[in-house]
C-alpha cells in the first residue's frame, strides 16, 4: 500500500508544556502513523494507531484518532529539548 504524507510541524518545544499536533487525513485508512525526523535522519516511526482504536501510548506520547472527522491528534506530555523536531502524520492510503 502506498504511504500518503499528510501535513508535517515543526515542534518547537516550550520544555515541560503539552504539545499537540492537529492531523487531517483525506482518505479512508486502516492505519494512521505519526513521524518524527530529525534534521539529517530518515523518518522514524512513534505511533501507530488502527482505525479501530480511538487512542493509543507510547511513553509521553499519546495518539487520538476519530475516523468519523478523519482527524487524528498527537500530544507529548511534560515535553524535553529531545523531543524537538519535525513530526508528520501518514496513512495506508486503500
Amino acid at each position: 500500500s502506498q504511504q500518503q504524507e499528510e501535513s508535517s510541524w515543526v515542534l518547537s518545544i516550550q520544555e515541560g508544556q503539552n504539545a499537540t499536533m492537529n492531523c487531517s487525513y483525506k482518505t479512508s485508512t486502516n492505519n494512521l502513523q505519526w513521524y518524527r525526523q530529525d534534521s539529517g535522519k530518515s523518518p522514524a516511526l512513534v505511533i501507530l494507531i488502527r482505525s479501530n482504536e480511538k487512542e493509543k501510548h507510547s511513553g509521553r506520547l499519546t495518539a487520538t484518532l476519530d475516523t468519523s472527522t478523519k482527524r487524528s491528534v498527537l500530544s507529548i506530555t511534560a515535553s524535553q529539548a529531545a523531543d524537538a523536531a519535525t513530526y508528520f502524520c501518514a496513512t495506508d492510503a486503500q
